[in-house]
C-alpha cells in the first residue's frame, strides 16, 4: 500500500482578491520597486511580518526575500510578490502600507484597523 505525501505550498492571491492581509498603496509599492532595484542579486519579493517587541508587544518587519516560505500568503501587487506568513497574517489583516516622505522624515507607515494602541515612539503596537 503506497502513501502519498503532501507538500504545503505558499498560496498566491492577488492584490484585488478580498483575502489579502496587507495592501500596499502605489507610493509604497514604487518604493518597494526602487529600493529591490538596488540590490544585487534581486530579490524574490518583499517579506512583511509582526514579530514581538517593543514596549506594546509587537513590531512590523520588512525584509527581501530570496523566495516564499511554504506556509506563506503570496500576495501580487503586478510583478511585486509580497510574503506573509500565516502567523503575521491574523495580525495584518485590513492592513495597509503606505510610503511617506515629509520634511522631516520618510518612511513605511502601517495602517492597521486591529490595533488597539501604539507605544509613545509609534514603532510597537499591541492588539
Amino acid at each position: 500500500m503506497a502513501t502519498a505525501t503532501v507538500t504545503p505550498t505558499a498560496e498566491v492571491v492577488t492584490a484585488a482578491s478580498a483575502s489579502t492581509p496587507v495592501t500596499l498603496t502605489p507610493a509604497a509599492i514604487v518604493k518597494v520597486r526602487e529600493i529591490m532595484s538596488t540590490q544585487d542579486p534581486k530579490p524574490a519579493g518583499l517579506r512583511i511580518g509582526v514579530v514581538g517587541g517593543g514596549c506594546s508587544g509587537f513590531q512590523y518587519s520588512m525584509s527581501f526575500e530570496n523566495q516564499s516560505g511554504m506556509m506563506d500568503k503570496v500576495i501580487k501587487f503586478d510583478d511585486l510578490k509580497v510574503f506573509v506568513d500565516a502567523t503575521s497574517a491574523m495580525y495584518l489583516s485590513n492592513c495597509t502600507v503606505d510610503y511617506v516622505e515629509t520634511l522631516e522624515a520618510a518612511g513605511f507607515k502601517f495602517e492597521n484597523a486591529a490595533v488597539k494602541s501604539t507605544c509613545g515612539c509609534g514603532s510597537s503596537f499591541s492588539v
